[in-house]
């Protein structure tokens, strides 16, 4: 077995996987949305829990949790919704396997010991860069967890402090970038706006309803219920790819963000439904022409993935890119993809954490560095997640947004999801109780406390750990 150490490590800490268990715990949603073409009514959600041991013997136990949503990771229209589900949990029986494998070594130079070979073993069983980072992320993430509450650190010293050994082993361009002073100069904001995504499918008023559809759990359902409920001023807009029908639809749209909100900001989001560059200039075309869009049309700030992946990266975008600023989400398969996408014009990448909690640190290392050298503020990084789940899965994906300088984040789990409903009474009085400031009790169920469109977590970025100080209810779970 193998050991590797991390370069220009402040207090590094060599760590080996000893235990890795999977759990699931379904989750199904008050109404359907889709993903692109696809409609996703329920999915489970996996749990990823390890001990991990240090060279002294110390050992500690981590956790990290993650959707498994279909239709996302993988679009193929020949695979069904359960041949998604099992495409995940081929990754992460990949990247337990990988690890155990590995030895022992700092975090990130285990990590980066197996990245390329894990990636590498998942295309040749067919699995996409998408499922393939799937696996490897909530590893991550669980041996990240373990080692903080093994240190009694949280997620936020342990990264500025670098006690996870992050170099630039899997990212050869940021070599003589400072990395340890990049990282030492995160200040994590606890607060943070919430980017409400307004779905194809979605319900806009009450007449959108059709008689008998109306849920009668007394949450928002229409866009407008939203907005008085919780009073985002943050939107994220889906796009179908078809420009006529897309603006008809955005002037609905605006109609009601113009009558809701005094002031409002906004992104597009293509989920792949363009097939080139030019059917994406067909639609920003009409939308500078259509007077009733002119708000919505000034509040815009970027346009996420209009191209389909497989093209994507195939060719520039600069007939788009010169007119907004244009993001990655599905194509960004692994380390790499955004240096290639940035030669090619675009200007953005999403973080999520169900693609990889140092690749996210390591491409808001790359924008530091492209911005500060090119002397602009073109490059930039998004928050994005539509269905992460209140718990443990939430507040580590909050915990990395805030770590790379979001202000806003898509969350929209909450909205399509009954409170923390596949949870026992016992595991929501505890989330209420140790991180109060993120949820509040409503209808007997915990649920996410956004107010005035924002949410707070305070407790998330202090807890020992990355970002939960609560243990999930593993008896009330299935293991995988």
């Amino acid at each position: 077995m193998a050991s590797f150490e991390g370069e220009g490590v402040t207090g590094k800490i060599e760590i080996r996987l000893e235990e890795a268990a999977v759990f699931e715990r379904s989750v199904r949603f008050r109404f359907p949305f889709r993903f692109g073409a696809a409609r996703v009514e329920a999915a489970p959600q996996a749990f990823v829990r390890v001990r991990i041991s240090d060279t002294s013997g110390r050992s500690a136990i981590g956790r990290a949790a993650e959707m498994m949503m279909p239709k996302w990771f993988d679009k193929s229209h020949v695979l069904s919704p359960d041949d998604n589900v099992k495409q995940l949990r081929t990754s992460l029986r990949l990247a337990i396997g990988a690890y155990r494998d590995v030895g022992s070594g700092t975090p990130f130079a285990l990590h980066a010991a197996i990245e390329g070979e894990h990636h590498r073993r998942a295309a040749e069983r067919g699995l996409p860069g998408l499922v393939a980072s799937y696996g490897l992320a909530l590893l991550d993430r669980a041996l990240i967890d373990a080692v903080c509450c093994l240190e009694g650190l949280s997620a936020v010293e342990a990264v500025r402090l670098n006690r996870l050994g992050i170099d630039a082993a899997t990212a050869p361009d940021l070599r003589s970038f400072d990395l340890n002073g990049y990282f030492a100069s995160l200040a994590p904001a606890a607060t943070m706006a919430v980017r409400h995504t307004i779905g194809l499918a979605d319900a806009l008023t009450s007449a959108d309803i059709a008689e008998g559809a109306r849920i009668g759990d007394s949450l928002p359902q229409t866009l407008q219920d939203v907005i008085a409920v919780y009073g985002h001023r943050h939107f994220k807009i889906k796009v179908s790819g078809r420009p006529a029908e897309d603006t008809g639809r955005l002037i609905r749209i605006a109609e009601v963000l113009d009558a809701a909100t005094e002031s409002y900001v906004a992104t597009l989001d293509g989920n792949e439904q363009f097939e080139s560059s030019e059917g994406v200039g067909d639609l920003l075309d009409r939308i500078a022409a259509e007077q009733r869009l002119a708000r919505l049309r000034s509040s815009i700030l970027f346009f996420e993935q209009p191209i389909a992946r497989a093209e994507a990266l195939s060719r520039s975008v600069a007939d788009i890119s010169c007119r907004i600023p244009l993001e990655i989400d599905e194509s960004d398969a692994d380390i790499g993809s955004f240096v290639e996408a940035k030669a090619l014009g675009y200007a953005g990448i999403s973080t999520k954490s169900c693609k990889g909690f140092y690749r996210s640190l390591l491409n808001s290392a790359r924008i530091a560095r492209w911005n500060s050298e090119e002397r602009t503020d073109r490059y930039f990084m998004s928050a994005e997640d539509l269905t992460t789940q209140s718990g443990l899965a939430l507040q580590q994906d909050l915990v990395l947004a805030a770590l790379i300088g979001a202000t806003h984040v898509e969350r929209n789990g909450h909205h399509y999801v009954d409170g923390m409903v596949g949870a026992p009474q016992e595991e929501q009085a505890a989330y209420l109780n140790d991180h109060g400031d993120l949820y509040h009790m409503s209808n007997g169920r915990a649920r996410l406390a956004i107010r005035g469109g924002r949410v707070a977590f305070t407790s998330a970025l202090a807890a020992r750990g990355l970002g939960s100080s609560v243990e999930p209810d593993w008896s009330a779970m299935t293991r995988s």
